[in-house]
């Protein structure tokens, strides 16, 4: 990324970058301040969304593209592409990142597909290492310190990192959600991986549609289809149904940041049979 690309990606997390820059060559010192409050921004600025597959876009997993999407078109983005670009920004604003795949744990313990998650390991100035992820929707709102096995409390939940044989578990509120690999990663390795989710009838992504961010109160807010759910920084849920397409389109641009021709819908919507 050049500097001109980290000023605007800068921009689409609400930070002015002459306020950060302290030389040209090194735009921030890379501490756990500075990442944590990125981590932050990242969530509450960029929704986590699969829109792209239901309006027929093509997922490239090159950086120029996600750039190019989450910064210039000013979209977000499921896993790949969230923490893909997020990567390269802070890869830019000189801390050591090293990207991680993940199998996502679903129903009686079953492990998702190979490279069906991407996540960032993150080193800081001081050597300290973190797990970073603003793509897996709900999740810490803060990186969690990598080599933690003890609680880690986050206004997401409860968080552990546990040893699971020569992989790690990610575990939230008690729950283990993904199994982490520690062998280092290209953003290459991660196109099948997007390939099956962007297209097979099982992936949960071709199913249904998703946009969701965090909101500045810490709680969230969602747009599954037609339905807007605000779930506060408490827990308490509210939900509404939208009636027309404008009313869809409203709250996807003035809720989301999102601009849209036309309402999305699900492509290929999971049947009985």
């Amino acid at each position: 990324m050049h500097n001109s690309q980290v000023d605007a990606y800068l921009r689409r997390l609400g930070i002015e970058p002459a306020q950060w820059h302290t030389a040209p060559t090194a735009p921030v010192t890379p501490t756990i301040e500075v990442l944590r409050d990125l981590h932050l921004r990242h969530l509450q600025a960029v929704p986590f969304e699969n829109l792209s597959i239901h309006l027929g876009e093509e997922i490239v997993l090159e950086e120029k593209w996600l750039l190019d999407k989450v910064v210039g078109a000013r979209r977000g983005g499921f896993c790949y592409e969230l923490n893909g670009s997020f990567g390269a920004l802070l890869a830019a604003l000189g801390f050591e990142v090293t990207l991680l795949a993940a199998r996502v744990h679903g129903d009686e313990g079953r492990l998702g597909i190979p490279y069906d998650h991407l996540a960032l390991r993150v080193r800081t100035g001081d050597g300290s290492e973190w797990l970073a992820d603003v793509g897996f929707g709900a999740h810490s709102h803060w990186p969690l310190a990598f080599g933690e096995r003890g609680e880690q409390k986050d206004p997401g939940g409860s968080f552990r990192i546990v040893e699971a044989g020569p992989d790690l578990d990610v575990v939230v509120n008690g729950r283990p959600q993904y199994r982490l690999e520690a062998r280092p990663r290209q953003l290459g390795d991660f196109v099948a991986g997007a390939w099956w989710h962007s297209t097979s009838p099982v992936s949960h992504f071709v199913q249904s549609l998703v946009c969701s961010r965090v909101t500045e109160d810490g709680g969230r807010i969602t747009l599954s289809g037609r339905t807007f759910k605000v779930t506060g920084p408490d827990g308490a849920r509210e939900e509404r149904e939208l009636g027309t397409d404008e009313e869809v389109l409203g709250v996807y641009r003035h809720r989301f940041g999102i601009e849209l021709s036309r309402v999305p819908t699900v492509r290929n919507p999971r049947r009985g049979d």
